[in-house]
């Protein structure tokens, strides 16, 4: 499995950007979950958002709800981040995940299995 993120820019606080993560090589199992996670620098990569592939099921950390959404197009095996309001506090390198199953009760970084490589945004 691949995962490649794209997207990820400097912006002014308030700003939108929408991330980009292409999947390939992705055994359809009856339900995937796909994430969005984001790491700042000395921090621990945080979950921020997860929707189920079959589902549509969302989830969102509370720290994001109301600005940030989720969401896929199956048919270009594409996942998507859309980010509005941006706040210094988003500034992070942010990673696209998955993993079999339903997705997770909690969005822990260990119940995923495979990653992207990250990227960057800065809002200041």
């Amino acid at each position: 499995v691949q995962l490649v993120e794209s997207g990820g820019e400097s912006v002014q606080e308030g700003a939108s950007l929408k991330l980009s993560c292409a999947v390939s090589g992705l055994t359809t199992y009856p339900e995937n979950c796909m994430a969005w996670f984001r790491q700042a620098p000395g921090g621990e990569r945080e979950g921020v958002a997860a929707i189920g592939r079959s589902s549509g099921a969302r989830f969102y950390a509370d720290s994001v709800k109301g600005r940030f959404t989720i969401s896929q197009d199956n048919a270009k095996n594409t996942l998507y981040l859309q980010m509005n309001s941006l706040k210094p506090e988003d500034t992070a390198m942010y990673y696209c995940a998955i993993t079999p199953g339903l997705c997770p009760v909690t969005m822990s970084a260990d119940r995923y299995n495979y990653w992207g490589q990250g990227t960057q945004v800065t809002v200041s």
